[in-house]
Order: C-alpha cells, then structure tokens, then sequence
C-alpha cells in the first residue's frame, strides 16, 4: 500500500507543514480553497510554467490579507529586472482576489534534490526527443551528487513511440516510503510528446527527520514583503 498513499500528504505534521496555513469560518473554507487552486494554477502554469518554482505556500491572517510564498531555483527570473515582474504578478494578484497580497520570493539551494524540479527537468528532456532511460539516469546521478540519500523516477506512456504504452523505473539508494519520520518529496509532471502524454513521478529521500524541527525553513527569503 506504500505506493498508492501520496508520500507528502501521510506525512503532514511529521517532517513538513502543509502549504497553505490558514483558518475559514463557516460557510468561508469552500471559498478559500478554491481561491488557493487559483493562485496556485495562476502563478505556476500560466505566469511562470517551468520556471523553476516548486512550492507555492499561502497564508492567511484575515479576510483581507494573503501572503505568499514563492519557492524557487531562479529568484531572479521570477523577481524580474528591478522588481518589474513581481510587481506585476502582485497586481494581478490583488486585482484577480480583491485582497492585499504580500509576496515573498524564497530560494532553493539544492535544486538538483527538489522533486518537483527533477520531475519539470525529465519531462523537458522527453518533449525534446531525449532517450527516457538517459533523461532519468542523468537526472538520477545528479541528485545523488547533490546529497540525496535515494531517488526513483518513474515514466510512463507510449515511451519512444511504443505502439502500447507501458511503465519503466530507475532508483538508486534507499526510498523508505513507509518510514513517517523519512523525509519523502515527492511530485508529479506531464510531458507532451508527438506521440502522446508521459507521466512522470520522482521520490526523493532526503534524510531523516525527528521533533519540531522538521517543520521549520532555514533557507532565507530573497525578495519579501512582510504583513
């Protein structure tokens, strides 16, 4: 059954918070989520698709107030050249919720370890006719350089233009998924090739992870403004 439970969703308040932190009083938490769907859908997959981000966390602290929390491998394509695209993603932003919205633009320092990268890496490869076996071990062996203690990636489809698709994987190291205190990232990725759509799935093992200080973000804020 490991492999059919999301590897971030049983482990929420054991090695990592959840990415979106607020409170709904009655009747407001449907309109809430489906907001969060929106920004998420918005900033990710129409402003900045394959750009580099990973997480997307949101808070709340009243009706009219959203801070967000952008995490990236390019701080620097996604803040523009002098602020001028967060600026204006912040403006879209308000005008899109009609709320005051804060954001902060966060850094990743080990992107060759973050799942949702690996994952947007593989599936660019394969949309630009690159060997699958290739695309994954390539990405497999920098992972590993980078300091991941195990990592599977899983493809599947019509996977160089098979008549009928099929699954192939590669792992290497440990991947421990039924271990709650093993720190899992874990992420999902489409690639649109000539001959049709290709899943692509990463489990990256990051260590171990005991007491509160799984829950916590060391990495600091590049460009952040604050409530």
């Amino acid at each position: 059954m490991g492999q059919k439970v999301n590897p971030i969703g049983i482990r929420l308040g054991i090695t990592r918070t959840w990415d979106s932190r607020w409170f709904a009083k009655r009747g407001e938490y449907a309109a809430f989520l489906h907001e969060d769907v929106k920004l998420r859908e918005y900033i990710d997959k129409k402003q900045f698709r394959r750009e580099g981000i990973s997480r997307i966390e949101i808070e709340r602290k009243s009706n009219t107030k959203v801070k967000i929390t952008i995490h990236t491998a390019k701080p620097g394509v996604i803040i523009g050249r002098g602020g001028e695209r967060v600026d204006l993603l912040k403006k879209d932003l308000e005008k899109m919720t009609g709320k005051v919205v804060f954001l902060a633009i966060q850094e990743i320092k080990h992107p060759d370890m973050d799942a949702k990268l690996i994952a947007e890496s593989v599936a660019m490869q394969l949309e630009k006719r690159i060997s699958h076996r290739r695309a994954m071990k390539q990405t497999i062996g920098r992972a590993l350089r980078a300091g991941a203690g195990g990592i599977k990636v899983t493809c599947s489809g019509r996977l160089g233009g098979a008549e009928i698709s099929r699954c192939e994987w590669q792992r290497e190291g440990r991947v421990p998924l039924h271990t709650l205190r093993a720190d899992i990232d874990f992420a999902k990725e489409t690639a649109n090739t000539t001959f049709g759509c290709v899943g692509i799935k990463v489990w990256v093992f990051k260590g171990e992870k005991i007491g509160k200080a799984a829950l916590t973000e060391e990495a600091p804020a590049a460009r952040q403004n604050t409530f």
